[in-house]
C-alpha cells in the first residue's frame, strides 16, 4: 500500500501595514511590511491558518518574506548581489565580488 502526500507550508500577507518601507535584500525592489499568516495546505486546499509572530518584509515583485532591518544593523538599505548573494553598497553599479551587473 503506498500514501502520497502533497502538502506543505507557506506563508501569505494579511494586511500591508506600511507600503514601500524599505528595499528588498533579493531584487532590489521596494519592499512592504506586513502582517503575515501561515498556511497549511493538502492537496493545495487551505486546511489550518495561523497568524505570524512579528511583522515582516514581503516583495510583492519576487514574493520573498524577510525580517525588517533594525535601527542597530549596520546598513538600513542592504542590497545583495542576485549572482552571488553577498551584500553591496547601495551605490555599486557591479558586485565587487562576482562582477555581475547590479
Amino acid at each position: 500500500m503506498f500514501f502520497f502526500f502533497v502538502g506543505g507550508l507557506e506563508q501569505q500577507v494579511l494586511q500591508v501595514l506600511k507600503s514601500g518601507a524599505g528595499k528588498c535584500i533579493n531584487c532590489g525592489s521596494r519592499a512592504d511590511l506586513v502582517d503575515y499568516e501561515k498556511v497549511l495546505k493538502l492537496f493545495f486546499v487551505p486546511v489550518w491558518r495561523w497568524p505570524g509572530k512579528e511583522p515582516l518584509m514581503h516583495c510583492p515583485d519576487c514574493f520573498l518574506f524577510f525580517p525588517p532591518p533594525t535601527r542597530t544593523g549596520p546598513l538600513l538599505d542592504v542590497l545583495r548581489c542576485a549572482s552571488c548573494g553577498r551584500p553591496v553598497e547601495s551605490n555599486f553599479r557591479f558586485c565587487p565580488f562576482c562582477g555581475s551587473a547590479l
